[in-house]
């Protein structure tokens, strides 16, 4: 495939979707989603801040209207065998084909400590809420599928065995049931909460697919917040890739001065902004469109 002609074909053909099916993404409403979720505390897997949390999920999906179910697994870990549950809505289209925006809703266990992953896990949760709401009720062409992954977190040290749990577990049940076929792209958001956001122009993600939403980005005036800087970042998409699927990981993975509220008890809703969600919001918006008006 030619990079810089499918890009530029993919922009001509969907540049001004989201304004002509008048979606309105709310970055407020995904922030007052995120601080919801946030308030349930800790949320590591197995825990009652992670059950809580997915009853909220599941009742947002149901009041907008989604499919949804739950797919539940249980994990070899370091800690021994834990349960885990993936949620996924599914909102059918026309074509054959789809496309997936996932994140995770799990935050790392922190014994002793109170850590509610108000950016690592709450913002990527509350932005995929925010994205069913809006897109719940809007035609289609390709089917849209929104994930939300447990166990993205690893329990005692990230290894390739403890980490992804709930993405390596759906990316193998969707290769044996051939959904992954039908993707046209899936598109991962983490820690895209952070008022002061730049996205990193990540080095694993599928290289067109990454392109495709720098420029949409870019169109729709966040050029400053675009990393050119290219970092490689194990997460959520990571499955996905090594089976075939053009796949895109969004994140922000500078959190306060030197980094230093990552995976610490600062990571908290005061820090987050409802303009960068906003901005993760129009940009998926867009791409979708771009995606599904250019036949794969």
């Amino acid at each position: 495939m030619h990079w810089t002609k499918t890009v530029a074909a993919l922009a001509a053909a969907g540049a001004l979707y989201a304004a002509a099916m008048g979606v309105r993404f709310s970055g407020k409403s995904a922030l007052k989603f995120t601080t919801r979720l946030v308030s349930f505390g800790p949320r590591p897997p197995g825990s009652e801040g992670l059950e809580r949390a997915r009853a909220y999920i599941l009742r947002q999906l149901a009041a907008a209207g989604c499919r949804a179910s739950e797919q539940a697994f249980t994990a070899q870990t370091p800690l021994g065998p834990k349960t885990m549950k993936n949620i996924i809505a599914w909102l059918p289209g026309t074509s054959g084909k789809a496309v997936a925006f996932t994140g995770h809703y799990d935050t790392k266990l922190m014994p002793g400590r109170v850590f509610v992953g108000a950016n690592d896990g709450g913002s990527s949760a509350g932005l995929l809420l925010e994205l069913a709401r809006v897109l719940a009720k809007q035609p289609r062409r390709h089917d849209v599928y929104l994930v939300w992954f447990d166990g993205e977190e690893a329990l005692l040290e990230w290894t390739e065995k403890d980490s992804l749990y709930g993405s390596r577990e759906l990316a193998a049940k969707w290769e044996r049931d051939g959904t992954l076929r039908k993707l046209v792209a899936l598109i991962n958001v983490d820690m895209i909460g952070d008022r002061d956001l730049r996205l990193v122009h990540e080095g694993y993600s599928a290289a067109w697919l990454r392109e495709l939403a720098w420029e949409t980005a870019a169109e729709l005036g966040y050029g400053r917040h675009l990393g050119r800087e290219e970092g490689a970042i194990g997460d959520d998409h990571m499955p996905f890739l090594e089976r075939g699927v053009p796949a895109l990981d969004l994140i922000d993975f500078t959190y306060g001065p030197d980094n230093r509220w990552w995976h610490t008890e600062q990571d908290t809703v005061d820090k987050l902004g409802a303009n960068s969600f906003q901005l993760v919001g129009d940009v998926l918006i867009a791409v979708l469109g771009k995606l599904e008006r250019t036949k794969p």
